[in-house]
């Protein structure tokens, strides 16, 4: 088969789509053939060589495909050769075909194309398990999302709304805040004229945010605990703006404030498969009924991947990019 491989990390002409030895479907796994992958920060930072893979999983990058089953490893029930799904992967999504553990896939949502389910797995996942799952958000509260308009904001404005939250974004310029308000984001900032902690008081009566998600680290620590509300939770996936900042731990105690960070490429597979299993619960219903979609920016031959690694770094989309076989 062929894949994207990275032998010497660096810029996107790193990225070579190449021949490669077929993967196997070992115990508890199937072998999916790739209709299509998504491109995601994550894939940047291993082709500079800053993110390997975790042990065990491909060295060909890709977080997510969409695809169709083609073979059973041992011990895999509930699931039938032909099958189309979507998956989250640790790696190896950039390829003709990938080995995928079960309790990572996810069957095509309802009214949902093969080749766009491709944009749904990780987005879904990690907004799912970190606003719902771990910051516990409720009706009534308000969301503020940092990069409202990447993959990871399209889908957490969505969800946010879905669930009777009100939703506030960030994002850099005019175009791409008008894409979010008809995602149905309800406070637009634009980060690049005005202060997101100013501007989210003024909407809210001066509570704040009662979760915030947040991409940038520790570039936004201090500003975003001043953003939080009383009993606040601010859960941080993304570290774009470094990694070390000091914490005010006198402004957590007042505000009674939460500071969780996670990642989901690395969790165990009984932790994934459960948040998997989450999603197809709560999120897959709502895609079936049209409330939820996958925002699909433009889509490449995946032998061209160094052109959406390039968009992706540009920051010129809004929502996701994908890369088909």
């Amino acid at each position: 088969m062929h894949a994207i491989t990275i032998e010497q990390p660096g810029g996107p002409e790193a990225l070579v789509w190449a021949e490669v030895p077929d993967p196997v479907a070992g115990e508890g796994e199937v072998l999916v053939e790739v209709a299509a992958s998504a491109v995601n920060r994550a894939d940047v930072l291993q082709r500079q060589g800053f993110y390997d893979p975790p042990p065990g999983a491909s060295r060909h990058p890709g977080l997510e495909c969409s695809g169709r089953i083609v073979a059973l490893g041992p011990g895999v029930s509930g699931w039938s050769v032909g099958d189309e799904v979507c998956a989250l992967l640790a790696g190896g999504g950039y390829a003709e075909r990938v080995a995928v553990p079960v309790g990572q896939l996810l069957p095509v949502p309802a009214g949902v194309d093969l080749v766009a389910a491709a944009a749904l797995p990780e987005v879904v996942c990690t907004v799912w398990s970190n606003v719902f799952m771990v910051a516990g958000l409720r009706p009534g509260e308000t969301l503020l999302v940092h990069g409202g308009s990447s993959g990871i904001g399209t889908m957490a404005i969505q969800l946010g709304k879905a669930v009777g939250a009100r939703v506030a974004v960030t994002a850099g310029g005019k175009e791409k805040l008008a894409r979010c308000a008809e995602l149905g984001a309800d406070v637009l900032v634009d980060y690049r004229e005005q202060d997101f902690v100013e501007e989210l008081r003024a909407a809210t009566g001066g509570a704040g945010a009662d979760v915030i998600l947040d991409i940038m680290g520790a570039k936004y620590l201090a500003r975003n605990l001043d953003a939080l509300a009383v009993n606040g939770r601010l859960a941080i996936i993304g570290l774009q703006g470094g990694v070390k900042a000091e914490v005010n731990l006198g402004a957590l105690l007042a505000k009674r404030a939460a500071i969780t960070a996670t990642s989901l490429r690395t969790r165990p597979l009984e932790e994934k498969a459960a948040i998997v299993a989450a999603v197809r619960e709560h999120v897959w219903p709502l895609i079936a009924s049209g409330r939820v979609r996958p925002v699909v920016h433009a889509t490449y031959p995946m032998s061209r991947a160094s052109e959406a690694h390039r968009v992706l770094e540009s920051s010129a989309h809004v929502g996701k990019l994908l890369l088909t076989t």
